[in-house]
Protein backbone atom coordinates (compact mmCIF):
# COMPACT_ATOMS: atom_id res chain seq x y z
CA UNK A 1 0.00 0.00 0.00
CA UNK A 2 0.97 3.30 -0.84
CA UNK A 3 2.43 5.40 1.90
CA UNK A 4 1.67 9.32 1.46
CA UNK A 5 2.54 12.44 3.72
CA UNK A 6 -1.16 14.90 3.63
CA UNK A 7 -1.67 18.23 5.23
CA UNK A 8 -4.83 18.47 6.59
CA UNK A 9 -6.83 20.56 8.38
CA UNK A 10 -9.85 19.36 11.01
CA UNK A 11 -12.61 21.66 12.94
CA UNK A 12 -14.26 20.77 16.19
CA UNK A 13 -17.34 22.44 16.04
CA UNK A 14 -19.22 23.23 19.40
CA UNK A 15 -22.95 24.25 19.39
CA UNK A 16 -24.65 26.03 21.96
CA UNK A 17 -25.18 23.43 24.39
CA UNK A 18 -21.67 22.02 23.86
CA UNK A 19 -22.21 19.00 21.77
CA UNK A 20 -19.33 18.04 19.24
CA UNK A 21 -20.54 17.65 14.86
CA UNK A 22 -19.30 14.11 14.00
CA UNK A 23 -19.51 12.96 10.68
CA UNK A 24 -19.76 9.32 10.12
CA UNK A 25 -17.89 8.00 7.30
CA UNK A 26 -17.34 4.43 5.73
CA UNK A 27 -13.73 3.73 4.18
CA UNK A 28 -14.74 2.99 0.78
CA UNK A 29 -11.74 0.33 0.54
CA UNK A 30 -12.05 -1.37 3.97
CA UNK A 31 -15.71 -0.66 4.49
CA UNK A 32 -14.66 0.48 8.49
CA UNK A 33 -16.92 3.15 10.03
CA UNK A 34 -15.38 6.04 12.14
CA UNK A 35 -16.66 9.71 13.58
CA UNK A 36 -14.52 12.13 12.82
CA UNK A 37 -14.65 16.24 12.73
CA UNK A 38 -15.00 17.70 9.73
CA UNK A 39 -12.52 18.52 7.67
CA UNK A 40 -9.82 17.08 4.92
CA UNK A 41 -6.38 18.10 3.18
CA UNK A 42 -4.84 21.34 2.00
CA UNK A 43 -5.04 22.38 -1.75
CA UNK A 44 -1.25 23.35 -3.18
CA UNK A 45 -0.76 27.30 -1.81
CA UNK A 46 -3.73 26.94 0.44
CA UNK A 47 -3.14 27.68 4.13
CA UNK A 48 -4.62 25.23 6.81
CA UNK A 49 -6.96 27.99 8.22
CA UNK A 50 -8.44 28.29 4.32
CA UNK A 51 -8.63 25.07 3.67
CA UNK A 52 -10.68 24.38 7.48
CA UNK A 53 -12.94 26.87 6.10
CA UNK A 54 -13.15 25.31 3.11
CA UNK A 55 -14.10 21.84 4.19
CA UNK A 56 -16.79 22.84 6.71
CA UNK A 57 -18.52 24.34 3.75
CA UNK A 58 -18.33 21.68 1.93
CA UNK A 59 -19.06 18.69 3.99
CA UNK A 60 -21.69 20.76 6.32
CA UNK A 61 -22.79 24.08 4.34
CA UNK A 62 -21.87 25.72 7.61
CA UNK A 63 -20.56 29.28 8.18
CA UNK A 64 -16.74 29.04 7.87
CA UNK A 65 -16.87 31.99 9.52
CA UNK A 66 -17.25 30.31 12.11
CA UNK A 67 -13.79 28.32 12.62
CA UNK A 68 -11.50 30.42 14.54
CA UNK A 69 -7.81 31.42 13.60
CA UNK A 70 -6.37 29.28 16.70
CA UNK A 71 -5.38 25.17 15.71
CA UNK A 72 -3.48 22.64 17.87
CA UNK A 73 -1.58 19.58 15.55
CA UNK A 74 -2.04 16.70 15.81
CA UNK A 75 0.15 13.85 14.38
CA UNK A 76 -2.32 11.59 12.62
CA UNK A 77 -1.19 7.51 11.24
CA UNK A 78 -4.24 6.55 9.46
CA UNK A 79 -5.99 4.49 6.46
CA UNK A 80 -8.36 5.82 4.44
CA UNK A 81 -9.56 4.81 0.62
CA UNK A 82 -6.47 1.70 0.82
CA UNK A 83 -3.92 4.51 1.74
CA UNK A 84 -1.87 5.06 4.12
CA UNK A 85 -1.63 8.74 5.40
CA UNK A 86 0.53 10.43 7.89
CA UNK A 87 1.18 13.69 8.63
CA UNK A 88 0.48 16.47 10.93
CA UNK A 89 -3.30 17.93 10.98
CA UNK A 90 -4.18 20.65 12.19
CA UNK A 91 -7.59 20.92 14.17
CA UNK A 92 -9.44 24.37 14.57
CA UNK A 93 -12.27 25.20 16.83
CA UNK A 94 -15.71 26.85 15.56
CA UNK A 95 -18.42 27.70 17.99
CA UNK A 96 -22.37 28.17 16.74
CA UNK A 97 -24.55 30.05 18.86
CA UNK A 98 -27.28 28.08 18.05
CA UNK A 99 -27.94 24.47 18.98
CA UNK A 100 -27.65 21.83 16.74
CA UNK A 101 -27.48 23.85 13.81
CA UNK A 102 -28.59 22.29 10.36
CA UNK A 103 -26.53 20.76 7.64
CA UNK A 104 -26.42 20.68 3.92
CA UNK A 105 -24.11 18.23 2.15
CA UNK A 106 -24.50 19.89 -1.37
CA UNK A 107 -21.14 20.39 -1.59
CA UNK A 108 -19.50 17.02 -0.93
CA UNK A 109 -18.62 15.27 -4.79
CA UNK A 110 -20.72 11.87 -5.32
CA UNK A 111 -18.31 9.59 -3.74
CA UNK A 112 -17.99 11.89 -0.65
CA UNK A 113 -21.53 12.07 -0.37
CA UNK A 114 -21.67 8.04 -0.79
CA UNK A 115 -19.16 7.44 1.94
CA UNK A 116 -20.60 9.73 4.76
CA UNK A 117 -23.90 7.93 6.44
CA UNK A 118 -24.51 10.34 9.06
CA UNK A 119 -23.77 13.40 11.27
CA UNK A 120 -24.61 13.59 14.50
CA UNK A 121 -24.36 16.56 17.66
CA UNK A 122 -22.56 14.70 19.98
CA UNK A 123 -22.82 15.49 23.75
CA UNK A 124 -18.67 15.54 24.93
CA UNK A 125 -19.91 12.94 27.26
CA UNK A 126 -21.14 10.55 24.89
CA UNK A 127 -17.88 9.98 22.95
CA UNK A 128 -17.27 6.96 24.40
CA UNK A 129 -20.77 5.22 23.71
CA UNK A 130 -20.63 6.07 20.10
CA UNK A 131 -21.06 2.46 17.70
CA UNK A 132 -17.94 3.22 16.07
CA UNK A 133 -14.30 4.63 16.63
CA UNK A 134 -14.07 8.32 17.44
CA UNK A 135 -10.83 9.49 15.37
CA UNK A 136 -8.83 11.20 16.73
CA UNK A 137 -8.30 9.42 19.66
CA UNK A 138 -6.93 12.78 21.53
CA UNK A 139 -10.35 14.21 20.75
CA UNK A 140 -10.92 15.25 24.46
CA UNK A 141 -7.85 16.28 25.01
CA UNK A 142 -7.61 18.70 22.21
CA UNK A 143 -11.56 20.03 23.62
CA UNK A 144 -9.52 20.92 26.61
CA UNK A 145 -6.75 22.98 24.72
CA UNK A 146 -9.08 24.29 22.15
CA UNK A 147 -12.20 25.27 24.62
CA UNK A 148 -10.96 25.86 28.27
CA UNK A 149 -14.08 27.34 29.42
CA UNK A 150 -16.24 24.43 28.39
CA UNK A 151 -17.63 21.39 30.92
CA UNK A 152 -14.74 19.43 30.10
CA UNK A 153 -12.59 21.08 31.74
CA UNK A 154 -14.35 20.95 34.83
CA UNK A 155 -13.48 18.87 38.28
CA UNK A 156 -14.30 15.52 37.36
CA UNK A 157 -14.48 15.83 33.77
CA UNK A 158 -13.10 12.86 31.26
Amino acid sequence: MEKTHRPAARVICLDAAHRLLLLRWRDPHSGAWLWEPPGGGVEPGETPLAAARRELAEETGLDPAAVLDRSVPVDRDVWWNGRHHTGTELFFLARFAEERPSLSRTGLLPREQASLDAHGWVPWGELDALPDPVEPPQLPALLRVLAPDGPWCSAGGR
